[in-house]
């Protein structure tokens, strides 16, 4: 579904994007919410879950990036795939020596922002001939919440994989 919405922004079809992001946005977090209800989880979706996260948000993001108009600048995808690429290198670190790398309260509401960000983005650009003030408001709270979140959590991670390597080595 990724694909499409990246295709479907740069198509500027913006509702069409704005129910596929939604509907996948959606599907990512019940499946999410179903294996860990009913012990489901498995090492298989501990990979594919972050990875599916990171494809839908990095394409929208960069594919927003694009768009004439949009809220999202440039350097705003190019920081969250930094951070998106540089915490799925330290989990596959972290696992690959057997340890337990699950995301943590500031990635999920990081992801939670990101995926705010997207959808006020498009209803933005949706309306970007008028757009009213509550949404601009709304979609620039969202961005900069997702951009803070984004930079707070990747320390976070950072952190964390240095204090669990120093004290592995005294």
């Amino acid at each position: 579904m990724a694909v499409v919405v990246c295709g479907l922004i740069e198509w500027q079809s913006w509702n069409v994007a704005l129910i596929l992001f939604v509907i996948a946005a959606s599907t990512d977090w019940i499946d999410g919410w179903w294996a860990r209800k009913f012990h489901q989880v498995t090492k298989l979706g501990r990979i594919l879950d972050p990875f599916v996260d990171k494809v839908i948000i990095c394409g929208a993001m960069i594919a927003l990036a694009g768009a004439q108009g949009s809220p999202i600048a440039p350097w705003m995808a190019t920081l969250v795939v930094a951070r998106e690429l540089l915490v799925t290198s330290l989990r596959g670190m972290v696992e690959g020596q057997g340890g337990d790398f699950s995301a943590k309260q500031l990635g999920k509401w990081k992801m939670v922002l990101q995926c705010a960000a997207v959808i006020t983005a498009l209803l933005y650009l949706r309306g970007a001939a008028d757009v009213p003030f509550w949404l601009s408001t709304a979609t620039q709270v969202c961005l900069w919440g997702a951009i803070a979140l984004t930079v707070a959590s990747g320390i976070e991670y950072i952190l964390l994989v240095l204090r669990n390597s120093k004290s592995k080595t005294t």
